[in-house]
């Protein structure tokens, strides 16, 4: 993991609002006036003298026009316009008489899209649109499920997210060489959907992994999503024929296909859960799957793909003693897989191990419950794990003591506690090694990178910090802002820097120029 000193990264913006009265838009209408430049008298080379225009002024011309008096030139103010006053959580405290305002000028892209309920979790749809695209209005693709008041009321909706335009700035060039470029275009976005019904709310989304050399398998296929009901039951969706309807018009649905699920998973009772991951055999077997499902009463049961079907094994994964909180399949290691839990706990497991115990374990994590962890794709030993008490612990797994041994827990090879409420997700990046994102229920989505050092002699301590406020670790490359109880965070595999957010005011995507 290579290492950059945070002046490298200075340009961009630790967070994404900033404060403003709530009579800006007065001010703002008296500058506009103040601004407005003086008006060229076309008489005014006809005089040679003042003594001829007093005179002018008196006698009317023998045409009868009458001529206007010469007002004095507007003299341009010499004084710089104020910045901005940056706020930084848990640094700066919003006055009763203020709002925040986005600062667009630390986005490429940012975009708010309400929906009829909302969705406490989500999950990125791969298309066929190609990888590492740059160019905009970009398009997306996303599976989500509903917190509706009544339980008849749910669905699960894939939703097609389009014309994502680039965010213009304050101060763009309208006329510049980009003008007939699609990517200097500011519009709102679309927001189409196609829905089925779901009996109880959606604790949990997760699409099938696919290759990420592979385009959308054909209509002809399915692309499976489990959902976590609060029933206690666990679906599993064919999804592929409602990105058709989505993508080609006229495409009439087959609910025989969609409407029903393609399997349910009961082998939690009623004991609903909110821990559940996908995993494949990769390129080599795409089809063969494995979903992991945890519940509140600590168990953690294993469905797999055969060739007729799923197939739901009834033995549980029996290591925890509180509610399981997250599951993670191993990046590298096909039979082994993390969870986390309310026990404080972090635990490692192999399926092929006896008794369906884990084989190691960090018996005391956090201070609290466990909320959330990631596995590093690409540093496969590093794992994050988001707590109830806020903090975000970075663990490296070379160094989870095994089960039965005598030595004390590792220790975290980060500690970051800049959040103020629970963690509610993390996740790394699909690419870069050393970034994450986090949501916390301080209505905070924070991007991170560990590879960033603090030099003090180049950048110095922060030096306006006021009395109970804190500094910023130099790690935290990026706080956005706006949404109301975060739920969930992803990146978009396809899209390079780009974040998707879901909270009760519905989901926002965004890409900074941090990342």
């Amino acid at each position: 993991m290579s290492k950059r000193a945070a002046t490298e990264i200075q340009s961009t913006s630790s967070d994404t609002a900033r404060k403003a009265p709530r009579n800006s838009a007065q001010r703002e209408n008296a500058a506009q006036v103040d601004e407005m430049g003086e008006f060229e008298d076309g008489w005014e080379d006809e005089y040679e003298s003042d003594d001829d225009i007093v005179e002018g002024s008196t006698e009317e011309g023998e045409d009868g026009m009458d001529i206007d008096e010469v007002m004095p030139a507007i003299e341009e103010s010499d004084e710089a316009p104020t910045a901005p006053n940056v706020f930084i959580p848990g640094v700066h405290q919003l006055e009763k008489d203020e709002i925040l305002e986005p600062d667009d000028s630390v986005y490429i892209m940012r975009h708010s899209m309400n929906v009829n309920w909302p969705c406490l979790s989500f999950d990125v749809l791969r298309d066929s649109l190609g990888d590492e695209r740059q160019r905009f209005p970009a398009s997306a693709y996303i599976v989500a499920g509903t917190q509706a008041e009544s339980a008849k009321n749910n669905e699960l909706s894939v939703y097609k997210l389009s014309s994502l335009h680039r965010t213009q700035r304050d101060g763009d060039d309208s006329d510049s060489e980009n003008d007939d470029d699609d990517d200097a275009l500011d519009e709102d976005p679309i927001l189409e959907f196609r829905s089925v019904p779901h009996l109880g709310g959606v604790n949990r989304v997760r699409a099938q992994p696919l290759p990420s050399s592979s385009t959308l398998p054909p209509v002809s296929q399915p692309y499976y999503v489990a959902s976590w009901a609060e029933t206690g039951k666990v679906y599993i969706w064919d999804v592929r024929p409602l990105i058709e309807a989505l993508d080609v018009p006229g495409y009439s649905v087959d609910k025989a296909r969609t409407h029903s699920p393609a399997f349910t998973i009961n082998s939690h009772g009623r004991a609903e859960g909110f821990a559940m991951d996908w995993a494949s055999s990769g390129e080599a077997n795409p089809t063969a799957l494995r979903l992991l499902t945890g519940d509140i009463q600590s168990k953690i049961y294993l469905t797999t793909t055969t060739p007729s079907g799923f197939n739901a094994l009834s033995q549980p994964f029996i290591s925890h003693t509180s509610s399981v909180e997250d599951l993670q399949w191993s990046p590298t290691e096909a039979t082994v897989f993390a969870s986390c839990s309310a026990d404080q706990s972090v635990q490692v497991w192999d399926v092929r191990s006896k008794g369906r115990r884990s084989v190691a374990g960090i018996e005391r994590a956090h201070e609290s419950d466990v909320n959330v962890i990631s596995w590093n794709r690409a540093t496969t030993y590093l794992l994050l794990s988001g707590g109830d008490e806020g903090g975000i612990r970075v663990w490296d797994l070379r160094n989870v003591k095994k089960k039965g041994a005598s030595t004390p827990d590792p220790t975290p090879v980060a500690i970051f506690n800049w959040h103020r409420a629970p963690i509610t997700s993390i996740e790394w990046h699909p690419t870069e090694n050393s970034i994450f994102a986090a949501s916390g229920a301080d209505d905070q989505v924070t991007l991170w990178d560990l590879a960033v050092e603090q030099d003090d002699d180049e950048t110095g301590a922060m030096e306006d910090t006021p009395d109970g406020g804190r500094d910023v670790p130099p790690q935290l490359l990026f706080v956005h802002q706006g949404q109301k109880d975060i739920k969930e965070v992803h990146w978009h595999p396809q899209i390079p820097g780009t974040v998707v957010s879901t909270a009760l005011d519905g989901f926002n995507v965004f890409k900074t120029i941090s990342v």
